[in-house]
């Protein structure tokens, strides 16, 4: 809206310094002045001003007595004159530039003068009475109200020329009626302590009408015409004629009061009320009318004329077709023998029907007040016009259509027999609150919506619907009554009418958010109130925006700044419109509304035996248990309370269609109960159109993304929107983690207050690192299990933690070492100490490196670093060490989020040192390196810190992992004999290895080694096969033909199914460790969980065991042929030894090896004992030998 703050003069508003009566006129927002300044000169306008303007005249076009206003106006057009503007003629332009349209106002004013001059004289000449409230001297009151002075008389001119100036209609009937101009006085407005109410006004006119024309004698002329030639016309004519005057009379005073309010947008309730309050009278006065027009018969019958509609709601416009149903009984007191039978009701309740509508609608000398419509009543136009109350009820019980049941919503008694009508409306209440249970309730009002939107559409191109287009008033009150049908039937407080109470009482029951109820009920009242004033000018049926630019300006001037924010009109007109319509879209198609349309009254109310029969019936294995947990949500009578009501029938049977539903509901009380004040938390449930929904599949399905919601409530809100679920662009989880570096600086007073420091900086980086846990969880609980995404978004948090931390601790370290001041400025952009010894980077092993970690993944990493230019090698090598284990040390101490990092992959395993030099590496893998470290290093990729140093890194192993020699049949049978160690000695005790997903036959393991096998023989010469993707290497070697299609579909099938189950388990039972972390589940609820994430639908889940173990059985008969087979896809010509130093060191510049890290020579000592172990130990299953009994580690390796 714009600021109310900003003050500025009303539109067209004259200025005080203007230097010509043309330029006045052009101020006052006079569009034709030429004619202005003739009619402020016209003789029937100058009697009326005061004596002192007397003088004042038009100078260069006298006035022509005698003459109609209008022959002289079309004459004076035609040249151009200027008036002599006194402080009368002033004052009047002034008040007149205050209305909508001045040239309308002062032209209407003239035509007003010219006839009341005229109709005064005649009331002298005839002695002849008036109506009541009305005026004999006409012109008198006019001279008055223009050169008066005091208040009272200055407020009746001001509503005179208001509506003078909004209605060319009104300004007619004034004309045509000059002695009604004291309906425009203050002490006659509608709300006036002295006026009668309108129904009273009106019936007692009706009576004197009526007993005037059977009498003959009344001097009071009630004929539409001038009093001199009335005819004197049947009393039913008469009493028509002054009925419709009277509703005018009372219409001028409710437009007065509209068009001079200083708040007409707020003011518009009260319009509506009145006009609907006037169109009962009406009617009330004219089925008096009708009963006189049918005679004798009348008095055999009772009717009630039912309201529907805007009529029913208190809604209506200035100008509207009044939509009525008629209901009719016998007399109370019946005339003649007995009761008439039905038929005879009808056909006399059908004339009477019949005189009612001609009263108020059909062509007369007083134009007719509006349409009467009975379209809303049985089989519409096609039913009978009236009907019994038994009648419409049969109808309705048997009958009716969706859409009735709707309009009977704002059905009310408003004329006729009251005593009948409340019958009536008491009779057809339950229908209309149980219409929402009809099939296909909720979807036959949106197609019905959506029809009256499409068949209302203009064939112009420009869409100037204020009722019927999209965002028009329909889409506010169809959203309204939608909502009032499917939870009126448990909430009475929404048994409501109008519209705009209806949104109050939705917004106070919880059922529409505060914000969107005040959004709605502000643009559905602008809506009407251009609806009012576009019909206002001819007081014609228009529900359109006008397309005249003099109409459209007279609109924007009647409202002056009250409207919107746009520059014009028609702006703000299109910006309402797209704000009720993206209301309407966000809230009509609610999914909630047609799951809660078809539950019971009882499951609505959510009664102690309704809900238990429904929960235990939904898959609730302790209904009791959930009761309980129903009512800790729903007691009280706060906000928070009122929604979860709303909320929860429909929630228990969401949660009830998941695998587990009694720890879903439990989740969502404590879910509730923890974030449940948050203003947002609830409304979004209640207005997004998948977030409950997709709430309750997540409850019910995944302890371990459930557990976590809580500690991270904005991921509740991704539930909304699928983009937050899609793993984030490249960087940014490392800039957000350098930000919160940023916010987070070493400056304790000692090494304790450091490592406190430090420790509180990795946990706020963890914290990242677990809520994109988070956001991968939610997106396989909805979208099924994709290993390729989950482990996307894990691996880029886990290498942005890595990074971070990285930072942290050599941060730590130097500060520790050298003070806080040399820690004092932070680390640059790219995280790196400018007073470190050494640059520090971090290589990724295994799946981390591999980009396929889960939820339940280490990571394995390797630490490399380089003194920087003018340090000291064994300083740098001492301070590496030392930020390598501060990085482990602290990622593990972190809660509640710990990351465990394992750096056993490194040369020489456990006993060797943390962190080596690039040199240092060159020359370890040069001389010493083993085939499985060769293996190892085939996932190795730089994944934090120096990312120059990392690169450096990875092109000095190179060579190695992908050696053009390939594999040797000595190298072939050293990685059997460990993968049969690994199978024999690894696997947990107790655990059948056919269930075990990683190391049991056809598991992970084995689809990861078949793929390693095929790069270490083939790598060196098929370029797709260096790769550190198991499924990128697999699909290499089937396009490079080392596999074919269907063994490497059958391995690429295995390792993703096995991957899906492995995040099944966590996500479902919450185990991320432990011996049965990743075996298939036993128990009947874990199977239940595990197999619906992975895609089986409900009373298929005990599949889950069969679909794996055939699976695993297709994939080992397929490792079998690469692995274990002497010939196959692995043979290569004979290579050479594992390569020596000469052949696998690159030996470029500062990378070539040049000495040995202290170590190598026990680290030799230690390959050879390993070796000689392994080859003294070594029994498979294969070979029929019995597995061998666990033994505590005796190596520095992960299966020493």
């Amino acid at each position: 809206m714009r600021d109310p703050r900003r003050k500025r003069p009303p539109v067209g508003a004259p200025s005080r310094h203007s230097s010509s009566p043309r330029t006045r006129l052009l101020r006052a927002g006079f569009q034709n002045v030429t004619r202005a300044g003739a009619l402020l000169g016209d003789p029937a306008l100058l009697p009326l001003l005061p004596v002192r303007d007397g003088t004042d005249g038009v100078r260069s076009a006298g006035g022509v007595s005698g003459r109609s206003s209008t022959v002289r106006v079309r004459r004076i057009e035609d040249r151009t004159g200027d008036v002599e503007i006194g402080p009368g003629r002033q004052e009047l332009i002034e008040a007149l530039s205050l209305t909508a349209d001045p040239d309308l106002a002062l032209l209407s004013l003239v035509r007003l003068a010219e006839a009341a001059a005229s109709v005064e004289a005649r009331h002298h000449a005839s002695f002849r009475g008036v109506e009541p409230g009305c005026t004999r001297t006409p012109a008198t009151l006019l001279r008055s109200l223009l050169g008066a002075s005091a208040a009272e008389p200055r407020e009746h001119r001001r509503r005179l020329l208001a509506v003078l100036g909004a209605s060319q209609a009104l300004g007619d009937f004034l004309v045509a009626h000059p002695e009604h101009l004291t309906a425009l006085a203050p002490a006659r407005a509608w709300d006036a302590p002295e006026e009668p109410e309108a129904r009273e006004a009106m019936r007692n006119t009706v009576r004197e009408a009526l007993a005037a024309g059977t009498s003959q004698n009344r001097g009071i002329d009630y004929s539409s015409a001038s009093i001199e030639s009335a005819a004197p016309g049947s009393a039913v004519d008469r009493a028509t004629a002054a009925l419709r005057r009277v509703y005018r009379d009372r219409l001028t005073a409710i437009v007065a009061d509209d068009v001079t309010d200083s708040g007409p947008i707020e003011h518009v309730p009260t319009v509506c009320r009145r006009m609907t309050e006037l169109a009962g009278a009406a009617l009330d006065a004219a089925l008096l009318i009708a009963r006189a027009a049918v005679g004798p018969q009348a008095d055999e019958v009772i009717l009630a004329v039912i309201a529907m509609g805007k009529t029913g709601a208190y809604e209506l416009n200035y100008i509207s077709d009044v939509d009525v149903v008629y209901v009719v009984g016998p007399a109370r007191e019946p005339r003649g023998m007995g009761e008439p039978n039905e038929e005879h009701l009808v056909d006399v309740g059908t004339h009477l029907a019949t005189e009612l509508a001609h009263v108020v609608s059909a062509t007369a000398p007083e134009p007719p007040l509006w349409p009467l419509d009975t379209a809303l009543r049985p089989e519409g136009r096609d039913g009978a016009l009236v009907r019994t109350l038994d009648s419409h009820l049969a109808y309705y019980r048997r009958w009716a259509a969706s859409w009735e049941f709707q309009a009977l919503l704002k059905a009310r008694a408003c004329a006729g027999d009251m005593e009948l009508g409340t019958r009536y409306e008491q009779a057809v209440a339950p229908f209309v609150w149980e219409a929402s249970r009809r099939e296909n309730f909720v979807e036959d009002a949106r197609a019905m919506r959506r029809r009256v939107e499409k068949e209302s559409v203009p064939r112009s191109g420009v869409d100037r619907r204020i009722k019927l287009g999209p965002g028009g008033l329909r889409d506010v009150e169809f959203t309204v009554q939608l909502l009032q049908l499917v939870h009126g039937r448990s909430d009475e407080s929404l048994r409501v009418r109008g519209t705009l109470e209806a949104l109050d009482a939705l917004s106070i029951g919880g059922y529409v958010s505060r914000t969107d109820a005040a959004a709605l009920s502000s643009c559905y009242k602008a809506l009407r109130l251009l609806e009012h004033r576009s019909q206002l000018f001819r007081l014609r049926r228009t529900h359109d925006l006008p397309r005249k630019e003099e109409n459209l300006r007279r609109i924007e001037r009647g409202i002056s700044d009250c409207l919107g924010r746009g520059d014009s009109l028609w702006e703000d007109f299109k910006d309402l419109r797209r704000r009720v319509r993206a209301l309407h879209q966000e809230i009509y198609y609610r999914p909630l509304l047609s799951f809660a349309a078809t539950l019971s009254a009882d499951e609505m109310a959510l009664s102690p035996q309704a809900a238990r029969e429904r929960l235990a019936a939904v898959g609730y294995t302790d209904p009791d248990g959930a009761l309980r947990h129903i009512q800790a949500l729903t007691e009280g009578v706060s906000r928070r309370a009122a929604i979860q009501r709303q909320l929860l029938p429909v929630i228990i049977g969401w949660i009830g269609e998941g695998a587990d539903p009694d720890f879903g509901l439990l989740s969502f009380r404590r879910l509730s109960e923890a974030i449940g004040g948050s203003h947002w938390y609830l409304a979004m449930l209640r207005d997004s159109p998948v977030a409950a929904r997709r709430l309750c599949q997540v409850l019910s399905s995944a302890h371990w993304a459930t557990e976590r919601l809580a500690e991270f409530p904005e991921s509740i809100a991704w539930l909304d929107d699928d983009a937050e679920l899609e793993p984030r662009r490249p960087g940014a989880l490392a800039e957000e983690i350098a930000a919160v570096l940023r916010r987070r600086s070493l400056t304790g007073p000692d090494d304790a207050a450091l490592a406190e420091q430090a420790l509180e900086a990795v946990q706020a980086i963890l914290r990242v690192r677990a809520r994109e846990e988070v956001r991968a969880s939610l997106a396989d609980c909805l979208d099924g299990i994709d290993p390729e995404r989950t482990a996307s978004i894990l691996t880029d948090a886990t290498d942005a933690v890595l990074g971070g931390a990285l930072t942290i601790a050599t941060g730590l370290v130097i500060a520790q070492r050298d003070g806080i001041d040399a820690v004092a400025t932070g680390p640059d952009a790219d995280g790196y100490w400018q007073t470190a010894l050494a640059s520090h980077a971090v290589v990724a092993m295994g799946r981390l490196g591999g980009r396929e970690i889960g939820y339940a993944s280490d990571a394995d990493v390797l630490f490399v670093h380089e003194s920087r230019d003018g340090a000291d090698d064994a300083a740098a090598a001492q301070e590496a060490e030392a930020v390598a284990k501060q990085v482990v040390g602290l990622l593990a101490s972190a809660r509640p989020h710990p990351l465990e990092v394992d750096s056993d992959l490194r040369p020489e395993g456990r006993q060797g040192v943390m962190s080596r030099s690039l040199a240092a590496y060159g020359e370890y893998y040069g001389r010493w390196s083993a085939l499985w470290e060769r293996q190892a290093l085939l996932r190795a990729r730089a994944c934090a810190g120096d990312g120059d140093l990392g690169r450096r890194f990875e092109e000095l192993i190179n060579p190695l992992r992908w050696a053009e020699g390939g594999l040797s049949t000595q190298d072939l049978r050293e990685i059997r004999r460990i993968k049969a160690r690994v199978e024999t000695e690894r696997l947990p005790r107790g655990i059948d290895p056919a269930r075990h997903l990683k190391l049991g036959p056809g598991g992970l393991s084995d689809v990861e080694w078949s793929a390693q096998v095929l790069q270490l023989a083939h790598a060196g010469r098929i370029a797709g096969l260096r790769t550190t993707s198991t499924t990128g290497a697999l699909q290499a070697a089937v396009q490079a033909g080392l596999l074919s299609a269907d063994d490497g579909g059958v391995l690429v099938a295995a390792w993703i199914l096995a991957s899906r189950l492995r995040s099944a388990i966590v996500l479902g039972t919450g185990r991320a460790s432990g011996p049965r972390a990743q075996v298939l589940p036993v128990q009947i609820r874990e199977i239940r969980l595990v197999g619906r994430l992975v895609g089986l639908g409900s009373g298929r889940e005990r599949e889950l065991e069969d679909l794996y173990r055939r699976s695993a059985r297709h994939t080992r008969a397929v490792v079998e042929r690469i692995v274990f087979s002497d010939g196959g896809a692995h043979d290569s010509p004979p290579s050479a030894p594992t390569p020596s130093a000469s052949s696998a060191s690159p030996g470029r510049g500062r990378s070539s090896a040049t000495g040995h890290i202290a170590g190598s020579a026990k680290g030799r000592g230690e390959q050879a004992r390993r070796t000689s172990s392994t080859a003294k130990s070594s029994r498979t299953r294969r070979s029929g030998g019995a597995r061998p009994s666990r033994r505590p580690s005796a190596g520095p390796y992960p299966w020493s």
